[in-house]
């Protein structure tokens, strides 16, 4: 189970698919039957009326995605004149905030843009309406598992992207480091790791301290075949000898000066041009989703290059919805809504006005469509997202309650460990201890 809440930066910072696209089921799907999958949309449970509705809708992004979502609002509106709409957007900064005042005052827009982290505590807080009249024959199982809870789905992905990690090829080259490939290991990771320390110039490092860091390690987890870190019945799920053997691993790379030193590790922002350690030209490589590279090569175009994130006995990445749309609970106008929703990912006509402004669409017909147009950006992103879906784990959000233990408990302990304050031993035991809260 993996609770991203560095998803929503992510995604906001996306301006073209490479920044979208390239910006973890359940074996039954509900399906309606349509001649044509990808641009019928299933008929709701509940036929939607024909009398005057206003529909509010609330989403965050960048500019392109307002956009391309308000025209697409538009052509809505032109085929079913009786629906007008109210929209809400913003950047990322205080959605979450915004939104979950609203919910609390029953005041939630009809239709919400969630991430998929959220998904699980929205749904476990009844606060989301069943969306299984929506038509889904189209989407990957692997895309619409973290958007269901207790069999139903709650959240319609509205694109993809695949785990794995960016590094700075054209640094690499000149330093004579080897460049990694798909399908590489852990085993050669850290081998890479330790080969490039001669190379490396002063003040400059292989990769940042992860040794603390929550995803990295959830993907050596999985790929080590331990499973999820938090199980899907809400219980701590850590591998003590994986974490311990994980933290040891960083603490000699962290002795040898292979990665950071805690200050400089913890001065890094993502996609920041001057505080990003690898912008800054400080590491040669960090984890990153399929939807970072767009953005990644508009800081330095043509130096960065995309590979999966390293096996063992099993893959390590995973392929990730975007994010979700949902239908608020407390919507009086529940049956337009899920329409407009299944009207939204399955559409063709919608979908070349939305393009890949929220990843590369869900809908594999959709993406068919889309991908003949893409750039050449575009396609660096998407070899990532292809070589992820071909074996990648299955990403879920798992069970609602633990967001606070990632975000806050698990960040903590991944400083304590950065700054050498607790022991791999002592860090293990805080994490399982913090963990007891949480559990069900």
């Amino acid at each position: 189970m993996f609770k991203w809440k560095r998803s929503l930066t992510v995604m906001a910072a996306t301006t073209v698919i490479a920044g979208s696209l390239a910006a973890c089921g359940s074996s039954s799907e509900k399906t309606a039957s349509t001649s044509n999958p990808a641009s019928a949309s299933a008929a709701p449970t509940t036929a939607a009326s024909s009398e005057p509705v206003k529909l509010r809708i609330m989403w965050w992004g960048a500019q392109n995605r307002h956009d391309a979502t308000l025209k697409a609002l538009e052509l809505y509106t032109k085929n079913n004149p009786n629906v007008t709409f109210e929209p809400e957007y913003s950047g990322m900064d205080g959605y979450l905030d915004k939104l979950s005042t609203q919910a609390a005052a029953n005041n939630a827009p009809d239709i919400v843009q969630l991430d998929p982290g959220w998904t699980p505590d929205w749904a476990a807080r009844k606060q989301l309406a069943d969306l299984s009249s929506v038509n889904v024959s189209k989407f990957d199982p692997k895309l619409l598992a973290g958007g269901k809870s207790g069999g139903k789905q709650y959240g319609i992905p509205l694109g993809s992207v695949g785990f794995g990690m960016i590094y700075d090829k054209s640094a690499m080259d000149k330093l004579g480091i080897k460049n990694p490939a798909n399908g590489w290991n852990w085993d050669e990771f850290f081998a890479l790791a330790k080969e490039s320390k001669s190379k490396l110039p002063a003040g400059t490092y292989f990769t940042k301290d992860y040794s603390g860091n929550y995803f990295v390690y959830s993907a050596y987890q999985y790929a080590k075949g331990k499973g999820t870190v938090i199980s899907d019945d809400g219980k701590f799920h850590v591998d003590q000898a994986t974490f311990l053997e994980w933290t040891k691993k960083f603490e000699e790379l962290r002795k040898d000066g292979i990665i950071p030193p805690a200050d400089v590790n913890a001065s890094d922002k993502e996609n920041d041009p001057k505080l990003d350690l690898m912008v800054a030209g400080k590491i040669l490589m960090r984890y990153c989703f399929s939807s970072g590279y767009g953005t990644y090569d508009s800081l330095k175009k043509g130096a960065y290059a995309l590979v999966t994130m390293p096996r063992a006995n099993e893959a390590g990445g995973w392929l990730k919805p975007s994010m979700y749309l949902a239908v608020s609970a407390n919507s009086k106008k529940q049956e337009e809504a899920k329409k407009f929703v299944d009207w939204f990912v399955n559409d063709q006509e919608a979908a070349k006005i939305l393009t890949t402004v929220r990843g590369l669409p869900a809908n594999k017909d959709v993406a068919t469509l889309l991908q003949a147009n893409l750039s050449d950006v575009d396609k660096v992103s998407l070899e990532l997202l292809r070589a992820v879906e071909k074996d990648g784990q299955t990403w879920t959000a798992g069970p609602g309650g633990w967001t606070n233990f990632i975000d806050k408990d698990w960040a903590l302990v991944g400083d304590q460990i950065s700054f050498g304050k607790v022991t791999p031993e002592q860090a293990f035991d805080q994490l399982k201890s913090a963990a007891k809260s949480y559990e069900k």
